[in-house]
């Protein structure tokens, strides 16, 4: 009955996501308390559950609402239009090397693991790029979340702790046959799998991006702002010391985040807006989106809190293994893995790692299969998939950045990340990872 009523949950709230046929916050609040009712629970424990869910996000909301008004303000005062004129001049205003950097810097930003720090540092920068160019922004986003998915299997990210935690083996140990397919320390001819390929990837998107542009009227490479010909933008330095501040500071994790970006905000208000009507009217000028994102977020965290309180992620991850037909068991990672991010649709990281990876560990165990061998099957099938799915927060940040729709993120880039992550899953079988002991 859990696993029924929690499948029906998701698959409403994804569809209706993905065909728009309902706003974002009004799917994920409306559709997981009227499922929770279905369900037989009462109004007591669906509070206990909004509580919960709630508690889990109220500071990611927090700091949504502070950062989309922060990077507004940083917008409003010019301090990225010298980078972006300086990244229209290195590409020429060409979509493919366009594309093949975002890939790169994807990767790159996402070097510590956290979602959030990875578009809050890349989307600010190169969205205006993209919209200079005419680009399409879903692929910034698609090419940014397959970038950090490759990085995202570093052992201080969240998929290997979690499959460290519930195997109790050491993340590090795990990592180190990883190695190869992403793209730190590469020592033979397949080191640079994962960055080859989302590389090659990038270019091919980009080859058709540009024939999508061409014929269009785009901008010249050499065209500028006006502030190139007469100068950098008004307190330039100022604001790129304060916004190299922020970020350092957000990296360093020594204040939380929705501090970070309130004492941002307040910051820059005052340096470029002293009259306090001024500074009123900056904050109603992105109050609407940042309030918007806020909202999203709360929502999300009441349809985590309900999906997770009430056992129904937890009995989805232990049927699942359930409806396999028969002789499937010795090959149940792999089987898993390959189903692995469309499942992310459907479960949340901690869902996946938690709930559902105990359940194979002990099954695949008895055919000969090591826990590491299951781990790699189960993570690089999946772990790409992290920044498609509508439970991940740093998705909708990401999202919410740049004006995006979650519906059509899922619908342009859910079978890209698919393939590319089938190909990676068959790389690591080519090179050993997933084989029995």
């Amino acid at each position: 009955m859990l696993t029924f009523a929690g499948l029906a949950i998701i698959v409403t709230v994804v569809s209706l996501l993905i065909l728009r046929k309902l706003a974002p916050v009004v799917c994920l609040t409306l559709v997981p308390f009227l499922g929770a009712l279905l369900a037989g629970f009462g109004f007591a424990d669906i509070g206990k559950f909004y509580g919960s869910g709630l508690s889990s996000v109220v500071q990611v909301a927090t700091m949504f609402i502070f950062a989309i008004t922060f990077f507004g303000v940083m917008q409003d005062t010019g301090v990225f239009r010298p980078i972006v004129n300086g990244m229209v001049r290195v590409s020429g205003g060409n979509a493919v090397t366009v594309a093949v950097c975002t890939a790169v810097v994807g990767m790159l930003a996402h070097l510590d693991g956290v979602g959030a720090t990875t578009f809050l540092l890349t989307v600010p920068t190169l969205l205006p790029l993209y919209r200079r160019l005419g680009m399409n922004p879903y692929l910034m986003m698609l090419l940014l979340a397959l970038g950090a998915g490759i990085l995202n299997m570093m052992p201080w990210a969240g998929p290997l702790g979690r499959a460290a935690a519930v195997t109790d083996l050491d993340p590090a140990k795990l990592w180190q046959p990883l190695i190869p397919l992403q793209l730190i320390g590469a020592a033979r001819p397949s080191g640079l799998i994962g960055a080859a390929l989302l590389v090659a990837l990038a270019f091919g998107l980009g080859m058709l991006e540009a024939r999508r542009l061409r014929g269009q009227a785009a901008v010249a490479p050499e065209t500028a702002d006006e502030d190139d010909g007469a100068g950098l933008p008004k307190r330039f330095f100022v604001n790129a010391a304060l916004f190299l501040a922020v970020i350092g500071t957000l990296v360093s994790g020594i204040l939380p985040s929705g501090y970070v970006f309130m004492i941002g905000l307040g910051v820059a208000l005052v340096i470029n807006y002293p009259d306090v009507d001024d500074q009123l009217a900056r904050i109603r000028e992105h109050a609407p989106n940042a309030l918007l994102m806020g909202a999203i977020i709360l929502g999300a965290g009441t349809f985590l809190g309900v999906l997770n309180g009430s056992g129904m992620l937890k009995a989805i991850a232990g049927d699942l293994v359930h409806v396999l037909p028969e002789g499937a068991a010795p090959h149940l990672h792999l089987i898993l893995g390959v189903f692995g991010l469309p499942l992310d649709l459907v479960l949340s990281t901690d869902a996946y790692y938690f709930a559902l990876l105990p359940v194979i560990l002990e099954i695949v165990s008895g055919y000969g299969v090591e826990a590491p061998a299951a781990i790699y099957a189960l993570m690089i099938g999946n772990v790409i998939g992290t920044f498609v799915s509508p439970f991940s927060p740093a998705l909708w940040l990401g999202l919410g950045l740049a004006g995006l729709d979650m519906g059509r993120h899922i619908r342009h880039s859910l079978l890209t990340m698919w393939l590319f992550s089938l190909a990676l899953m068959g790389v690591g079988f080519g090179l050993g990872l997933m084989a029995p002991a």
